[in-house]
């Protein structure tokens, strides 16, 4: 299967690839003040949108990343976008990041629905043997879903990336591995 043709789906969400077609539905989501101020990514206009699903779809032809449009089954709309990024193919490493949901979609559970299907899919389908995500120190919020799915924080990265207001940040770095998941999603499953 072609990377560009996967797509993801539960009862509550839809992973669909991300195309140069289907990312204006997320444009109205992307202007939202401060969506991605934790993020070295800047979407906050029309043009650095479409750069920023240029650059996703460019690193997929490179087999380094799959950027999916997130579509909410409940709200019956586009609700944000993420993806699986850095795919170490060798070393069966993935991360799960470039992940920001419209604020309405904000705490209604899509978040740990998407995830799941992700890290499924990573373990099961693309057979990869740990799961990594990247965030911003303070992004609490981000840190505790995380930490929900079962992810361990392995260490933070001291100023190691620059966001777009110039702020150099420290990166928490999170993973899975693949014989963790087993009772980190049958616990989750038992609460969602």
């Amino acid at each position: 299967m072609k990377l560009e043709d996967i797509t993801l789906e539960n009862d509550h969400v839809t992973l669909i690839p991300l195309t140069l077609y289907n990312y204006k539905q997320l444009t109205s989501i992307a202007l939202q003040p401060k969506l991605v101020q934790y993020s070295p990514s800047y979407i906050e206009s029309v043009a650095s949108l479409k750069k920023y699903v240029i650059i996703a779809l460019k690193q997929r032809e490179q087999n380094t990343s799959i950027p999916f449009l997130v579509y909410s089954k409940a709200h019956d709309t586009a609700a944000g976008c993420t993806r699986f990024m850095n795919i170490d193919w060798k070393n069966k490493v993935l991360h799960i990041g470039a992940t920001w949901l419209g604020y309405e979609f904000h705490g209604t559970g899509i978040n740990t629905q998407m995830k799941n299907l992700m890290i499924n899919y990573a373990f099961d389908s693309l057979h990869f043997e740990k799961v990594e995500f990247r965030i911003d120190e303070r992004n609490i919020r981000s840190r505790k879903a995380v930490e929900k799915l079962g992810a361990i924080l392995e260490g933070i990265l001291r100023k190691n990336v620059y966001l777009q207001n110039g702020f150099k940040r420290n990166t928490c770095c999170y993973g899975i591995l693949r014989e963790e998941w087993k009772s980190s999603k049958m616990r989750l499953n038992s609460d969602i």
